[in-house]
């Protein structure tokens, strides 16, 4: 949350496959204005649900939390027409086979804002190679987890969210 803490005050939070909704929390807590979280288990739904409307409501200031309880690839196929997200975080199970696939859907659509970023959560022993509709803005080791900070590549936003410049292709 530090790497992304100068985008997240009044930040619109997309959080897949979020599980107890950890990560959303911590974006509420940290001044996102709107947080929605996918999440397919109805039990891990439930629990997140609880857990966002918890944090959102021992603030001061209002906060829209929506819990979508659906699989993630049938969520991800929908036409959106709604605004872009600002910040976007995915840890899938690790094995579950979601990586390409999401990251494909969510460059074909306006998931995210022009200069907003995706935070890919990935087993550290198996980089995850965000393809070529991404570009690369940082990537971090955690030990046996990592996490990938990508962008589309038109609009590589440079506000100090990493360590490392982020490349844009010559040609674009």
């Amino acid at each position: 949350m530090n790497i992304v803490r100068p985008r997240l005050m009044d930040c619109r939070w997309l959080d897949l496959c979020s599980g107890s909704g950890v990560m959303a929390c911590e974006a509420i807590e940290r001044g996102a204005r709107s947080v929605t979280a996918v999440e397919k288990d109805p039990r891990c739904a439930s629990i997140c649900e609880r857990n966002l409307k918890d944090v959102a409501q021992s603030g001061s200031r209002r906060v829209d939390v929506t819990v979508v309880k659906r699989d993630l690839m049938n969520w991800l196929q929908q036409d959106w027409r709604q605004e872009g997200f600002d910040l976007i975080y995915f840890d899938p199970p690790y094995d579950g086979g979601l990586y390409a696939k999401t990251l494909t859907l969510l460059a074909n659509q306006k998931w995210l804002q022009p200069d907003g970023l995706l935070i890919c959560e990935y087993r550290s022993d198996q980089p995850l190679d965000p393809g070529e509709e991404w570009t690369e803005v940082d990537r971090r080791r955690y030990g046996s987890s990592s996490l990938v900070l990508i962008s589309r590549p038109e609009r590589c936003r440079r506000d100090g969210t990493g360590s490392r410049q982020p490349r844009t292709d010559p040609e674009a």
